[in-house]
């Protein structure tokens, strides 16, 4: 399954026709698009209201990033779901997070607490995917496989083990052939400074922040002077006249 990100309902309704299974809802991207940092300012509500609009506009899967779940983890699952959300991918860092690809000490949930978010978060009957960010934070190879084990136990759906190995894609590989030697639950991946052998064995890859990166460098292409698309590609994406022959009928 291959994901793409969006982060309003204009980038949505782009990757609505296209070749991907599914949307992804970055917290970075989201962030991003208001001018700030990737360290848990915006309140997860607003971030239930961007599914809201990515769903008025697509019939596709949509995965969430939900940081690490805030305070009240199993009241947002239950309004992310309601919302029309697929599946919901919590990190186990702790409160307040930094973004992953940062150059930076990360601190890590206690995994007993994690275990618990995950709890909470099922009882919203969502699919709940956990966020492995033992190698992120440095740490062994052997904690990111305790950890993983740990969250599936404790009933996630799913395991995303994250990296930011440049390049090479050893890392995540290693986990995930370790991972599979005892379970076959969905593994996730997320090869954004890394490259993926086309045979993995990865369930879903997401491709986490590619469509604001593209509007990013649109935009300073124009600002250069350099050409722009069309005002009438605005109202083909939109749908204007379909929509203007609808409300004649």
């Amino acid at each position: 399954m291959k994901i793409i990100e969006v982060y309003n309902g204009l980038s949505a309704l782009i990757a609505d026709k296209s070749d991907y299974d599914g949307l992804w809802i970055s917290s970075l991207t989201h962030s991003a698009s208001k001018g700030l940092p990737d360290t848990e300012l915006i309140p997860l509500s607003e971030r239930v209201d961007l599914v809201r609009e990515v769903r008025r506009v697509s019939n596709k899967p949509i995965f969430v990033d939900v940081d690490t779940g805030g305070g009240h983890f199993g009241y947002h699952a239950k309004w992310f779901k309601d919302a029309g959300a697929y599946a919901l991918i919590i990190e186990d860092k702790a409160f307040p997070k930094k973004n992953s690809l940062l150059n930076t000490s990360h601190n890590l949930e206690d995994v007993d607490k994690f275990c618990e978010k995950i709890k909470e978060g099922k009882k919203s009957e969502i699919m709940i995917i956990a966020r492995v960010e033992s190698l992120i934070a440095k740490h062994s190879m052997y904690e990111a496989l305790i950890r993983a084990e740990a969250y599936e136990k404790a009933g996630a759906d799913g395991i995303m083990i994250h990296s930011k190995q440049q390049v090479d894609s050893s890392e995540v590989m290693e986990f995930a052939k370790k991972f599979r030697e005892r379970s076959s639950l969905t593994l996730v991946a997320v090869p954004t400074t890394y490259e993926l052998p086309k045979i993995n064995p990865f369930d879903i890859i997401i491709s986490a922040n590619q469509m604001l990166r593209a509007s990013i460098k649109g935009m300073q292409d124009y600002l250069k002077g350099e050409g722009i698309a069309p005002v009438e590609d605005i109202f083909k994406i939109i749908g204007y006249e379909d929509r203007r022959s609808n409300d004649k009928t």
